[in-house]
């Protein structure tokens, strides 16, 4: 009885990992979409190689973390943590970056734009918090717009390297501004605040307003 609880419980989480293997979501446009803005070069490499690059290393530390459950090596599970926390992060902040870019992104609606100034104010006052912000961060990282659930409001927020938003900090990704260098250096060289301040004219407000009224079921 014992023998077979627990080939049922190894099946179970073999079969958990088989059903959530990651896989490189494609674009909803192509590499040149979004030029002037970001360049087609940029596109691909950032798409094709580095977010696969994490989907792939996502997919390598998961497998490893799968073999050190079932052989109960707690030790080893500690030492994916990081791995996990950096690629999965890597994994989850490209997903919703390239859907927060469009060459034809909409307009924030009526109910993000009200959140929007009870919060800053103004549009552009929330434009030059998120930007002044993300141009502080040292070395690479996220810029992001967040949802509090529990105080029903808008916050802005970092991130180092590839930590995602949610899982470090309770909120919920709107929109996030990638500053690590691979996003941007071909084009803008070293001037980051070019870049920041060239992104707002390609953000996908459709797909953040979307972001926004589920976060508000949460």
């Amino acid at each position: 009885m014992f023998a077979a609880r627990r080939a049922l419980f190894s099946n179970t989480i073999k079969d958990t990992f088989v059903r959530t293997k990651h896989s490189l979501p494609e674009l909803p446009y192509d590499y040149k979409a979004l030029e002037p803005i970001i360049c087609a070069e940029i596109m691909q490499l950032h798409h094709s190689k580095h977010h696969a690059t994490y989907v792939n290393n996502l997919n390598v530390a998961e497998e490893k973390m799968k073999e050190a459950v079932a052989k109960g090596d707690v030790n080893t599970q500690i030492a994916l943590g990081p791995a996990i926390k950096f690629n999965g992060g890597g994994h989850l902040n490209h997903s919703i970056f390239w859907c927060n870019l469009s060459p034809n992104g909409g307009k924030p609606d009526a109910a993000l734009l009200k959140q929007i100034e009870k919060d800053f104010g103004s549009m552009e006052e929330m434009k030059k918090r998120l930007s002044e912000s993300t141009v502080a961060i040292q070395g690479s990282g996220w810029g992001w717009l967040g949802y509090c659930p529990k105080a029903k409001s808008l916050r802005i927020a970092t991130c180092a390297n590839q930590d995602p938003l949610q899982a470090t900090t309770g909120l919920i990704p709107l929109f996030g501004i990638d500053v690590w260098e691979h996003a941007y250096y071909l084009q803008y060289k070293n001037v980051r605040p070019d870049y920041v301040k060239a992104i707002f004219d390609i953000v996908n407000w459709n797909d953040v307003n979307s972001r926004y009224n589920n976060a508000q079921k949460c």
